[in-house]
């Protein structure tokens, strides 16, 4: 008999029949003589709907703790729900919050970083021999606050719950049978890994791959946790998440990823002394703006220019942040564009294998596609390109790094949301 963590996205919950399904797969498992911990997300398109009833509700932004008493109810009904349906199939099953599972959260709203785990009454239901639904994406700060942990807070909920009880697995369910060399909507004879290493999967997660979320696997990784990343629509075998994977013969390139989430912001007319990009940066992380690739041209009659990245939905208030240090950075302007991509190819021998990126850079270059930024790592490299034939690109490129399989890859839903 084994500990299992098994998480359920919103989509394999998104209504009354495949509630249902999850509530038989669990079954299974408990009769197989395993204990069960699961954690859910809310069903399908609820947490949407939320946020659309705030905007008929709201003329101004709405306050933050608000949003997270509100968007944290929609994991209560899913969890609450599937206990019914467990019960319903003769099984003792028992539903917790966030907060009543002792997941505790630094006191920040929308986006909390998870700070302890205390999850004495899963425990206690365990030894009682009831299957334990949590409510993933949600916590609580050490003096009662409610929090939400942002995208992908149900896979952190997971793997941060399988540390604490120390389970000997966390089964990520969505709505593919496992890690795919590619997204398999793009590319439908992608190659599914059956295994990948932790820090394989954390650059192809940070580069934007949905399957999983950066924080899940970094905290997978800190706390030893294996993850296998499995369809809720098949009994497929699944992908390892490890430490260290097998090579497969000839593939240096493990998987390529897109981030359609970015935008460029150049400043134009810089002022050459030192301290300035210090001066921008440390206002930009004050503000919590995130930078990706940073790129600064030559210097021409004392004055620079130089372009960084941010997530799209940080632009207009990264140009704000810009614009607010004119006096003291001084600079002629400050321009913004979107419309943009940043493909990135992944792989652990890319390290010891000459000329991975210059074919990346061919490959785009064959297309007429003009390349806007790079960036590089000893195992992984990025570019930013216009996204208007993104596909065509993801296309070109797993070809030709040899990743094409003779097999169609099966997609069982929508994509899953956290």
């Amino acid at each position: 008999m084994s500990l299992i963590v098994m998480k359920f996205g919103g989509s394999s919950v998104g209504d009354a029949e495949r509630m249902k399904r999850v509530a038989n797969r669990i079954v299974e498992r408990k009769r197989e003589g395993h204990q069960c911990v699961v954690v859910v997300s809310a069903m399908g398109d609820t947490t949407d709907d939320l946020i659309d009833l705030t905007k008929q509700i709201c003329t101004v932004t709405p306050p933050a703790r608000e949003m997270d008493m509100l968007l944290s109810t929609g994991e209560q009904v899913s969890v609450a729900l599937l206990s019914m349906a467990i019960h319903s199939l003769g099984y003792e099953a028992v539903s917790f919050t966030g907060w009543q599972a002792g997941l505790y959260t630094e006191a920040v709203h929308g986006k909390a970083r998870i700070t302890d785990m205390k999850p004495d009454r899963v425990k206690k239901a365990l030894a009682d021999n009831k299957i334990v639904i949590v409510a993933g994406f949600q916590g609580m700060t050490e003096e009662g606050e409610i929090t939400t942990l942002g995208r992908g807070g149900s896979d952190t909920t997971a793997v941060a719950l399988a540390a604490g009880i120390q389970a000997d697995v966390c089964e990520i369910f969505t709505d593919v049978d496992g890690v795919y060399s590619t997204d398999p909507r793009i590319v439908n004879c992608a190659r599914k890994l059956s295994e990948i290493s932790y820090d394989e999967m954390l650059e192809l997660a940070n580069l934007g791959a949905a399957v999983l979320h950066p924080r899940a696997v970094e905290y997978a990784k800190n706390y030893n946790v294996t993850l296998v990343v499995r369809s809720s629509f098949n009994h497929n075998e699944g992908t390892n998440v490890k430490e260290e994977a097998a090579m497969e013969q000839g593939i240096v390139v493990r998987g390529i990823a897109y981030d359609k989430n970015v935008a460029r912001i150049s400043i134009l007319g810089v002022e050459e002394k030192p301290g300035q990009l210090a001066k921008v940066f440390t206002a930009l992380a004050k503000e919590q703006i995130d930078v990706d690739i940073i790129v600064q041209s030559g210097v021409l009659n004392g004055l620079a220019d130089f372009s960084f990245t941010v997530a799209l939905s940080d632009a207009d208030k990264a140009q704000s942040v810009i614009e607010g240090i004119r006096g003291e950075v001084g600079f002629r302007e400050v321009t913004s564009e979107s419309n943009l991509v940043k493909v990135s190819i992944v792989g652990a021998g890319m390290v010891s294998t000459p000329g991975v990126a210059a074919k990346m850079f061919e490959v785009i270059s064959d297309l007429g596609i003009s390349i806007l930024m790079v960036s590089t790592s000893e195992i992984k490299t990025s570019c930013v390109i216009e996204n208007g034939r993104l596909n065509e690109v993801i296309l070109a490129l797993h070809s030709a790094y040899g990743l094409d399989t003779d097999s169609t890859v099966f997609v069982g839903g929508p994509s899953e949301r956290r």
